[in-house]
């Protein structure tokens, strides 16, 4: 009895020790902005993916890094050609894309893959180096022209988003209706991530969605990530203090 007890405890014990293994060995590699470059620094040769489309590359990218669309259709066949033996960082907007990316070339032998946690709006966020490699970009809209977008005798709500941003998406019809059904009490102004990074990182938005509410050029209310309409439009409807 006292054998099947022992045997019982021992494969208990390594069941936690594989579960705490594997968490650890995901945080190890899912790595802050800062983390992230400084991995990068330590290996010269640094295999960096950016799994983001063509057209967000285009707008900016960490240096050295290659383009391999997680949604695109080549995207086993680009992979093929990496070293699966040395690391690979990876990343796209804000982590998702290149969450899933990751978990498919680790299923796919690649020993030692990195992931950018919050993707390149938290990059962008430090304020860390990107290029464009001479790709065309847009200026977007500078800080005075957003300071000129608050005068209002309405409130003003701003949306940051991007084209690429699923929950940005999913916010965008119920905004727009917001803009026509309440147009008596509020603007709606949305503002593309991508064509604004300037402004981003002077408002340090450094994720996407983020709503910001104003009232009188002042920041009443702001939210990041998915928020449904009916929570909006309470606090378009709050009563004023």
């Amino acid at each position: 009895m006292k054998n099947y007890l022992i045997i019982a405890i021992s494969s208990f014990s390594a069941l936690l020790s594989s579960c705490s293994n594997g968490q650890t060995e995901k945080s190890n590699t899912n790595l802050s902005a800062a983390e992230f470059e400084a991995k990068i620094k330590e290996m010269p040769s640094a295999q960096i993916i950016d799994v983001r489309t063509p057209e967000e590359f285009s707008k900016g990218h960490l240096i050295n890094a290659k383009n391999f669309d997680w949604r695109g259709n080549d995207f086993d066949k680009q992979i093929a050609a990496l070293d699966k033996s040395k690391p690979v960082f990876v990343y796209c907007l804000s982590g998702g894309r290149s969450s899933s990316a990751s978990t498919h070339m680790r299923s796919e032998g690649f020993k030692e893959v990195y992931e950018l946690n919050g993707g390149i709006m938290k990059w962008r966020g430090a304020n860390l180096p990107e290029t464009t490699e001479n790709t065309t970009t847009t200026a977007g809209i500078s800080k005075q022209q957003f300071d000129e977008l608050l005068k209002s005798d309405k409130l003003v709500l701003i949306d940051f988003y991007a084209e690429w941003c699923a929950p940005c998406k999913k916010m965008k019809p119920y905004l727009e209706e917001i803009s026509k059904e309440m147009s008596d009490k509020v603007i709606v102004i949305r503002i593309n991530a991508d064509d604004s990074q300037g402004l981003c990182k002077e408002l340090k938005i450094d994720a996407l969605p983020v709503l910001q509410l104003y009232k009188n050029k002042t920041i009443i209310w702001t939210n990041k990530g998915y928020i449904d309409k009916a929570d909006v439009e309470k606090q378009i409807l709050k009563p004023s203090k």
